[in-house]
């Protein structure tokens, strides 16, 4: 598994919510890669994000997992197992999630192109 940096000039150490999102997603998908990437940064302008401190907190994420827990569901009701897992961060101020949802078998070929 790895997390993935998309800016370099942002610091490479996750903080407290990606780290909670990693335990969480880890303890139920039992995922075979899982990439989670802060994408905070780039909603700094944004009036909520200038609220919370522009943007260089813990507010946006895009989130890549393969997992066999996905087998026989649809898009929808996996991003609601995501959803439910992270009510918590949600909660705490969790603004958004991008989320690409897979199976190994529908990861598979995506990887041999």
């Amino acid at each position: 598994m790895s997390t993935a940096v998309s800016d370099p000039a942002k610091p490479s150490s996750a903080g407290p919510v990606e780290h909670s999102i990693r335990a969480k997603l880890t303890d139920l998908l039992r995922p075979s890669q899982l990439e989670i990437t802060n994408d905070s940064w780039q909603h700094r302008h944004h009036a909520p994000m200038r609220a919370t401190g522009g943007g260089g907190g813990e507010t946006h994420f895009s989130v890549r997992v393969v997992s066999d827990q996905f087998q026989g569901k649809n898009t929808m009701q996996r991003h609601r197992m995501i959803y439910a897992a992270l009510s918590d961060e949600f909660a705490a101020g969790l603004h958004a999630l991008s989320l690409k949802t897979k199976t190994p078998a529908e990861a598979k070929p995506a990887a041999q192109t």
